[in-house]
């Protein structure tokens, strides 16, 4: 396991160590489960991200070929 050295604001720390003890689990295993968290909250909203754009190409062609089809008379007509 790699380490990791951080300045944090006195306040930021003093917070951090008030949620450990009241979690009962040592400071690092709470910063790590703070980060663990955001990375998944990270993760989540880039799936939101890649999932709207993704919708909006997929709406995107459902017009077009609704515009070609609104064109018609008839579907077995030339």
């Amino acid at each position: 396991m790699n380490m990791v050295s951080v300045r944090l604001p006195d306040k930021l720390l003093d917070q951090v160590d008030t949620f450990a003890r009241q979690m009962h689990i040592p400071r690092a295993e709470y910063v790590r489960l703070a980060l663990e968290t955001l990375n998944r909250e990270m993760a989540a909203r880039k799936r939101g991200e890649r999932l709207k754009a993704l919708s909006l190409r997929l709406r995107e062609e459902s017009m077009r070929v609704n515009a070609e089809l609104d064109g018609a008379d008839d579907f077995g007509a030339p």
